[in-house]
């Protein structure tokens, strides 16, 4: 750290709780209007390095904060995009949210997750208006097996962290490099004492996309993703999220994480990860 760097305040994630994250009352002087500040909990921990939030819990709770700025009723979650700036630091993380282009049938928000001061993810979302398409309804996807007829499956045979601790699964096939399809869900909430809806739920847990098909063993490789967007063509069912989920990878470092996403009802949209690749 620089001689001149101040000393930030000492933050142990709790262990005590079964949460993601811890709300505070208080939020940082100059905070923007509406931010809100909350403690991670060891259960956001992420896999590359036991300091760090696991990208899936942090934009769960980006998620959380913009489905609850200025909500209406008649619109929905179509599209969100995280760009991540920087390494995740385990510690208390300030959120605001701010409609940057109104409207009333598509209305774009944006998000900004910060850490001690310096942003970390932005995230924009576009709500679109509601509307009555079901005579042209319909998706030529190919579904994924019922989530009963899976077998049980925990991604911490190959991952460490206390964010895939958290995560039951179940294979829908037997895992091969760079391809698996695969239900994910999780029993805790997003943030403690809050409602979720339906549609942060199931997205609380989509970054596990770049941990379920791995092409190379995450102890010799690293290939983080420095991105994550999210297309929806319906409102999902929360009850578990399912992933048929792809891994290509080029020679000059360069991956690409894509999974056609899945609720216990069927197709619901689509995931793409820019991957960083790179040698440990």
């Amino acid at each position: 750290m620089p001689a001149d760097a101040p000393e930030l305040p000492a933050f142990t994630p709790r262990e005590d709780v079964d949460t993601y994250f811890i709300p505070r009352l208080e939020t940082p002087e100059g905070a923007p209007e509406g931010a809100r500040l909350f403690d991670p909990t060891i259960h956001v921990q992420g896999a590359w390095n036991e300091g760090e939030q696991h990208l899936a819990a942090s934009a769960g709770l980006m998620v959380h904060c913009i489905e609850q700025h200025e909500p209406r009723d008649d619109m929905q979650l179509a599209k969100i995009t995280f760009d991540v700036l920087g390494f995740i630091p385990l510690r208390p993380t300030l959120v605001s949210v701010r409609t940057i282009r109104p409207g009333r049938t598509i209305e774009l928000v944006e998000a900004t997750f910060s850490v001690d001061g310096r942003t970390i993810i932005v995230g924009r979302a576009w709500r679109l208006s509601k509307q009555d398409s079901s005579p042209v309804a319909g998706a030529d996807v190919p579904t994924m097996p019922p989530l009963e007829e899976c077998t049980p499956y925990s991604m911490s045979s190959m991952w460490p962290g206390g964010f895939i601790h958290s995560l039951d699964g179940y294979e829908a096939e037997p895992y091969v490099p760079g391809r698996h399809r695969v239900w994910l869900r999780t029993q805790l909430p997003i943030v403690m004492g809050e409602q979720v809806t339906p549609t942060t739920h199931f997205l609380s847990v989509i970054d596990g996309a770049n941990g379920i098909a791995v092409r190379v063993d995450p102890r010799e490789w690293m290939y983080p993703n420095v991105d994550l967007t999210v297309h929806l063509f319906r409102q999902p069912d929360p009850t578990a999220t399912g992933f048929d989920t792809t891994v290509a990878m080029g020679e000059s470092g360069l991956g690409v994480t894509m999974t056609s996403l899945h609720d216990v009802h069927g197709p619901v949209g689509r995931i793409a990860q820019s991957l960083t690749v790179r040698k440990l």
